[in-house]
């Protein structure tokens, strides 16, 4: 589910694909392809991590505002 909401899996009709790769007609079929391909599971797995999990940077210039931000 939360592959299709990132637009990493692509989901039409009742198939799930990824990168083009068709991984299963339904959710669980899809799930139980991904407990059998483990790589392809791994590497969703990082994308949605970096992606979800990003921790904010902060910019000079972000420094500066809240620095001279009013208490």
């Amino acid at each position: 589910d939360l592959g299709v909401q990132e637009g990493l899996v692509e989901k039409s009709g009742a198939w799930y694909s990824y990168n083009g790769q068709r991984i299963g007609q339904g959710k669980a079929n899809a799930a139980q392809f991904l407990n059998e391909n483990r790589a392809m599971a791994d590497e969703i797995e990082k994308i949605l991590r970096d992606r979800l999990l990003a921790t904010p940077t902060v910019t000079d210039e972000s420094a500066e505002a809240a620095a001279e931000a009013p208490p």
